[in-house]
């Protein structure tokens, strides 16, 4: 029996204290504004056994904002999982527009695809099937790619972050935006170390030191947000 996508309660990916809280925001101001391709690939990320890789809805809506203030056109994607991200800019930006998305799983992509062509924007992805540095490096080859993208999305392996951004620091128009996920790690960035798993101390220390490399680059504007599993977004002004 098919279950009605509102009703699929969202997985505790969020910092607030309380789940009912963060319910209420999905339920009162997210979902009734979620476009109906969105609703329907979340549903379908919501059976998969790693879909707390998602992006969180309420940053998607945030991102889709951030998309019509820089008046998005050409945007670059590190990380795709089943494309809910990248069917949220998809539709976002102009019928001309054009995202570059990068990731080292098809197969995960190939879930949202059909909804992705349902929706009619399957010709603005150039989906690539890479490692991401080795692609940012190529598209900075070619000399026009420099300063021409209006906007960047990553989620990715956390361990290449600072790469990703020193190259996205030239692919990237001046006031053009980055948005960096899971920069809070389920807040474990804030607890003593003796309280973190062991399994989530490396992923810990590795986004702490990250999260201070953005604070102190001159480079760049930030604007940390306690939405999802921690975003940053930074705008280039130099």
């Amino acid at each position: 029996m098919e279950r009605n996508v509102e009703n699929v309660r969202a997985p505790p990916k969020n910092l607030l204290q309380s789940d009912d809280l963060y319910q209420y925001i999905l339920e009162t101001s997210v979902y009734p504004r979620e476009p109906e391709f969105l609703k329907e690939l979340r549903h379908v990320t919501a059976s998969h056994p790693r879909a707390m890789m998602a992006t969180a809805p309420d940053a998607g809506q945030l991102m889709a904002m951030l998309l019509n203030l820089v008046n998005a056109k050409k945007t670059v994607e590190v990380g795709v999982f089943t494309g809910y991200s990248l069917l949220l800019t998809a539709l976002t930006i102009p019928e001309d527009g054009k995202i570059v998305a990068i990731d080292v799983n098809r197969e995960t992509f190939e879930i949202g695809l059909p909804i992705i062509k349902k929706a009619g924007v399957a010709d603005k992805i150039d989906f690539i099937e890479s490692e991401a540095l080795p692609v940012l490096d190529q598209l900075l080859q070619n000399h026009e790619n420099e300063g021409s993208f209006d906007f960047a999305f990553v989620d990715a392996d956390k361990v290449s972050y600072r790469n990703y951004h020193e190259r996205l620091m030239k692919l990237l128009k001046v006031n053009g935006l980055v948005v960096y996920d899971n920069t809070l790690r389920r807040g474990f960035v804030a607890m003593p170390e003796a309280l973190v798993p062991e399994h989530r101390k490396q992923d810990r220390e590795i986004t702490i030191e990250f999260n201070k490399f953005l604070a102190a680059d001159p480079r760049i504007q930030i604007s940390h947000a306690s939405l999802g599993d921690g975003i940053t977004i930074c705008r280039r002004l130099y």
